[in-house]
């Protein structure tokens, strides 16, 4: 059984374990305890999350509206090619999110809340979101385990395996209730540097008034124009380009700025706009109207946005194939090495700082072109204490290591990854 008095998450000097912040010109205290408290006061700004005395959990799945037949948690058939939802499936159908339901900066979360494949209040369970990824977009089962357990190890309840989908529902998702659980405050994905990182397509940088989870309909318009080189697609190269331009305005604007080795998700996110979204997946086409549709983003007759919340779009198709770990890491090695950029991140504006090395994956601050290193930096940014800031290192308490083990061994095994021994 997991004890429950471990020792909360421990925001160390980074530069004691990942000396590439010690003794860099620029880097000093005085400069990273401005970050940290500026950190901080936007932590206390955050908006109170909505208390839902409605928890329905997911719909169940019914025959023979079944799915990939992912359910409990347990892997599916991998077989798509059919219509999601499936016509006259009375379980799962859009719902708009109502004002005590909770949503956040994922959108691909946010459309499973308001079709009922997760809970539609927004807190939801680890079997919930595995059964979810595979039954809405063919997420192969390695792939739907990694995300979940990165989830809900770092922003959930390793005892209850529920998290928020968006603020800080510690109260409904610890095993403690009100009181903080292994991890402290369980802050959900919003919370910054956990899951949520800078660069989103969508959503402003924590740092520019700390509100990492709300649509924003400026960034997306830049986004959006830069498909207009690309055919009005959100392609592979399209994504490349505006992983770039993203990573750009970033280092450019925001003095906190942070780009460190679990933005390997950002690029392999990206890599779901023409994977995942499209219908048919991969064999789709990634238009404009259907990313439009699952990003909320509804265009305003004057070349802006305004936001709707996330829907499906009729007769939608999920892709044929599962979409795996290999898979994933492949296209992060595809989008990162059209613009490869230095991970690390700002002392400041016009002050960044490569992070050195982090295992095989990241070397000098570049990351690996070869896909097995960055499969295998997705298993280590589960397992290993990484650095969430220039100036902090998340450093795993033993529980939260065994169930992070103890959900990715079993998937990553035979991977040729080194794995820690539970």
């Amino acid at each position: 059984m997991y004890h429950l008095t471990l020792l909360c998450m421990i925001a160390a000097p980074s530069a004691l374990a990942f000396p590439f912040v010690a003794n860099l010109p620029g880097v000093n205290n005085e400069m990273l305890e401005a970050r940290r408290a500026h950190y901080n006061e936007n932590q206390k700004r955050q908006t109170s999350c909505p208390i839902n005395p409605n928890h329905p959990g997911a719909h169940k799945y019914v025959a023979p509206y079944l799915y990939t037949g992912a359910n409990h948690g347990l892997p599916g058939s991998g077989i798509g090619c059919f219509d999601v939802p499936i016509p006259g499936d009375p379980n799962h159908y859009f719902e708009a999110p109502g004002p005590l339901d909770i949503r956040g900066p994922c959108p691909g979360l946010n459309t499973a809340a308001n079709y009922h494949f997760i809970s539609h209040d927004g807190i939801m369970t680890f079997a919930e979101l595995l059964d979810a990824q595979q039954n809405i977009f063919n997420v192969g089962y390695d792939l739907a385990v990694t995300l979940a357990a990165l989830g809900v190890g770092l922003t959930g309840d390793i005892v209850t395996e529920k998290m928020s989908i968006g603020c800080d529902a510690t109260s409904r998702t610890s095993a403690l209730g009100g009181l903080q659980g292994v991890l402290g405050k369980e802050g959900g994905i919003n919370d910054h540097n956990k899951f949520e990182q800078d660069t989103s397509l969508s959503r402003t940088d924590f740092f520019f008034h700390g509100d990492d989870h709300t649509f924003n309909a400026s960034i997306w318009k830049e986004v959006t124009a830069v498909t207009s080189g690309f055919n009005n697609l959100f392609n592979r190269d399209a994504m490349a380009k505006i992983m770039s331009e993203r990573y750009k305005d970033s280092a450019a604007t925001n003095p906190n700025f942070y780009f460190g080795p679990k933005s390997v998700i950002l690029y392999g996110a990206a890599s779901f706009l023409y994977e995942l979204i499209p219908s048919l997946g991969n064999q789709g086409i990634p238009t404009r109207e259907v990313v439009n549709s699952f990003f909320g983003a509804k265009p305003d007759g004057s070349g802006g946005f305004t936001f709707v919340p996330e829907r499906i779009p009729d007769s939608w198709d999920i892709r044929p194939t599962p979409f795996t770990n290999a898979d994933v890491a492949a296209e992060v090695v595809a989008l990162y090495s059209q613009f490869p950029v230095p991970l690390g991140g700002n002392v400041g504006i016009n002050n960044f700082n490569a992070m050195g090395s982090f295992g095989t994956a990241i070397q000098n601050g570049k990351l690996s072109l070869n896909p097995k290193d960055v499969k295998c930096l997705l298993y280590q940014i589960a397992t290993e204490n990484v650095p969430d800031s220039l100036s902090t290192v998340l450093e795993l308490p033993l529980n939260v290591l065994n169930f992070m083990t103890g959900k990715l061994n079993p998937v990553f095994a035979g991977s040729g990854c080194p794995l820690k021994l539970t």
